[in-house]
Order: structure tokens, then sequence, then C-alpha cells
């Protein structure tokens, strides 16, 4: 990655990320791609906890990789008051702060919201939770799948016949949460710009994956006089259907869809009145399901291209199940240009996601290689015009 001059939407933005994982960095990372200069503080003994985390080459992990491209580090050991204090002066000239300690930590190290405003009204202070910073449960340890089973995410995946809690194969809580907080950032950031100063933006997991889940999956809990024959989740029937050499889903959502995939898939009595609109469907689900068992009955005799073209034709809603290791050889991945690949100075070779969004005339870009544990921590304290106490703040191992 080249460290070109920024020219994203959030270029000329400056960030200060004192977050650890994955909830505070994502969304950090992200407006790096977007143009800020994003400074990282890390504590000098592990930094990160995310370093240490999954897999790793040359001790660079791929979750810290991912979540921290585009920043600097600086390795400061925030809980004396040397390393406070160059929070603090980090913190008079940025314009958004990201942390996710437990509520009242900040506070206690003399670095909470209201103590940094005094210096920096404008400040966009974003704090990040487990389960809020009021309730009983506010001073628990919070990490994904303690908030996938307490937000409900682990029983919206339970099979409807056992009930067993599945936790899903990813920190799906955590990246939640960090999308609902780069919207927060971008909302707060609006506000400021139409003259309605800085603020303390705070997030919980629970409060996101909570919003997350409801909008689609708790039906009987938003309509509570429901009668409660269907699932609260409308997709808690979908499987994926077996191929001859593999898996794939076809979601027949319209009567276009559903007519569509019996047609593709050779199943007879696609033209039956029953199923004619999804209002016909509703009405007769006895009928609609034995049509919808047929399908999976034929495919199980079709070959994954055999049915591609079948399912193509007819315009159904479908995919063929790819593994994250062949995603980036797939023609349509290659000809979005879904991956971007360099070569990073400790791990190597990398393959990681371009920047999901678009921009027509501030186009967002992978820069700067995710940084090795205070590896700008000196340029960093320069800037600060500290470059006189270096020495000393690393002899007291206040930096590293």
């Amino acid at each position: 990655m080249s460290i070109d001059e920024a020219t994203g939407p959030f270029s000329g933005l400056k960030v200060l990320d004192l977050s650890i994982a994955l909830t505070g960095p994502y969304p950090a990372a992200m407006m790096a791609d977007q143009g800020a200069e994003v400074i990282k503080v890390e504590r000098p003994d592990t930094g990160d906890l995310a370093r240490w985390v999954g897999v790793m080459v040359n001790g660079m992990s791929a979750l810290y990789l991912v979540c921290n491209r585009g920043k600097r580090s600086i390795a400061v050991d925030i809980t004396t008051a040397e390393g406070a204090d160059v929070v603090r002066r980090l913190a008079a000239s940025t314009d958004v702060l990201i942390e996710n300690y437990r509520p009242g930590v900040m506070d206690r190290l003399g670095l909470g919201y209201e103590e940094l405003r005094a210096a920096n009204p404008d400040l966009v202070y974003v704090s990040l939770t487990g389960f809020g910073a009021q309730g009983p449960y506010r001073d628990r340890s919070a990490y994904d799948t303690v908030i996938q089973a307490y937000a409900g995410l682990a029983m919206n995946q339970a099979d409807p016949h056992d009930q067993v809690p599945v936790f899903l194969r990813q920190t799906a809580a955590d990246k939640v949460t960090a999308l609902y907080a780069s919207q927060a950032i971008a909302a707060a950031l609006y506000a400021r710009a139409t003259g309605r100063g800085g603020q303390h933006v705070e997030l919980s997991m629970t409060d996101a994956v909570v919003s997350f889940l409801w909008a689609d999956s708790a039906g009987n809990e938003v309509l509570t006089e429901s009668d409660r024959s269907l699932n609260s989740s409308f997709v808690a029937g979908f499987k994926p259907m077996r191929f001859v050499d593999g898996w794939g889903i076809v979601t027949p959502t319209s009567a276009r869809d559903f007519i569509g995939m019996c047609r593709a898939l050779g199943v007879e009595g696609h033209d039956d009145p029953r199923i004619a609109t999804i209002q016909d469907r509703i009405a007769n689900r006895e009928f609609t399901q034995s049509m919808n068992d047929m399908c999976y009955a034929m495919a199980a005799s079709m070959t994954m291209a055999e049915a591609t073209e079948r399912l193509e034709a007819e315009r159904v809603p479908f995919a063929m199940v790819v593994a994250a290791a062949d995603l980036p050889h797939d023609e349509h991945a290659i000809a979005m240009g879904l991956f971007e690949e360099s070569e990073h100075p400790v791990a190597g070779r990398v393959r990681v996601p371009r920047h999901p969004a678009q921009f027509g005339s501030t186009p967002a870009r992978l820069t700067r290689d995710a940084p090795t544990l205070g590896q700008h921590t000196d340029e960093i304290l320069t800037e600060l015009g500290l470059a006189d106490r270096i020495s000393g703040l690393r002899e007291a191992g206040v930096v590293v």
C-alpha cells in the first residue's frame, strides 16, 4: 500500500483511535480509507490484543492488519500521568476520538469526554461498550459471543426444532457495532458541520445487535398481537440447496421468483393458481411447501453449472455457495476488483477487500500498511513538540 495524498471524503479529518479488537478499530480503519488521518494509541507491552488473535505471519495477525490499515501507531501507557498527557495533547487537535473501555475507565484516567471537550469543544467523542453505561450489567466484560448470547443472535440462529443456540463463526456482534458506529460518527460530524458543535456519542454492542436483529428477525416481538403461527424471522426456513457437485441457495420472494424456480428446476405445477401470487402462497402454505420440497428434490440431480444456466434464464435470485478461499478467483469478484493485493513489510504478501463504498469524486482507497507496535511513536511525539522528551519517556516505560 502506498502513502499517497488522501483524496477520500474524510480528507483532512483527524481521528484518535484508543480502542482495541474490532468494534472501534474497524470504523477507524474505514475512515482512514476515506482519507482521515488516524492515530492509533496502543499499550506499550502487548499493544492491541487483536495483534495476538487468529492467523498471523511474523507477528502480524490478519485481524489486526484488516482493522488497522491506514493508521499510525503510538505506543503509550495512558495509565501514567505522562501518558495521559500525551493523549490529551493529541485530543486537543482531534476531530473524532474512539474508545471502547468499560464505562468510567476513561474518566478515571482523566481522559473522559467532559475533560477533553473543555480543550476541544468540537470533539466528537465516541464511547463503545458491551452492555451500555447504565444498568446492572454495565461493568461486565463483553466480547462478541457474550453479546451474541445476550442480545438474541445465538437463539435467532438456533434450529427451530431443538432450540440449541448457535453462535455465528465470526465476530458478528463486533462488526455490526462497528458499522453502526460508522454511521453514528458520520451523523455527529454532520451535526458539527451544521453548527451544533461536538458531542459525546455512546453506543453499546447490545443496542447495535438488538437494532440489527429486530429489523427482520423479531416479528412476533414487534407485532405483539400476532397469532405467533410463523417464526419471528421470516428467513428461518431458508436452507441450502444440494446439487450434484456442490451447494447453492435460491431465494424466491416474489411470485415471479417462485414460479421461475419451479420452472428452472423442472417441477410441474408451476402454473397452479395456488401459487400465482405471494398472497396465494401465504393462503396455501402446505401446497407451497410441497412445491418447494419438490424443487429441492429435483436440484439434487442437477450440476451447479446446469442449475446456474436454468436459474439465470428465469432471472431467479440465487447464488452458488462460494468459500472464502475461492472467492478471490471467481470471475465476478475479479471483474469487480473486489480484492487488492500488496506486499506488507512484516506479513509479506497480503490480500484484503477493497473499500466497499465507491465514491465518484472523492475516492476511498487503501493507503498505509497496518503498523507495527509503536512504529510512529517518535514521529507523533515530535509533531506534538515533545521531541526533547522522547528519551526520558522511553526510559520511564511510558512509550515504546
